[in-house]
């Protein structure tokens, strides 16, 4: 499975925002409508892989200083088939 490695700026909420979001038990953000403003954007093969670039990412000094994100989206589906788990009956 690829993987997207995001890092972005972390946008302040109002706190008129945040206590509507809390009142309505809304949604502060909406990532899907309008996403944080990207910084720097790594793909990956395989999750190993992602999560070594995502934690090399989170050493940046904004990042640590939580002025910034580092997300990681997988880009494909996750496979349709279970692993199949042995049963009580020990099959």
């Amino acid at each position: 499975m690829r993987f997207l490695i995001v890092r972005t700026d972390v946008r302040a909420a109002a706190d008129v925002d945040l206590t509507a979001a809390w009142a309505d038990g809304g949604r502060l953000r909406d990532e899907t409508v309008a996403p944080e403003p990207r910084r720097q954007v790594v793909h990956a093969d395989d999750r190993e892989a992602a999560l070594v670039l995502a934690r090399a990412l989170a050493a940046v000094g904004a990042v640590r200083a939580g002025r910034q994100r580092v997300k990681v989206l997988p880009l494909d589906e996750p496979p349709s088939v279970w692993p199949s788990w042995p049963d009580d009956q020990g099959g």
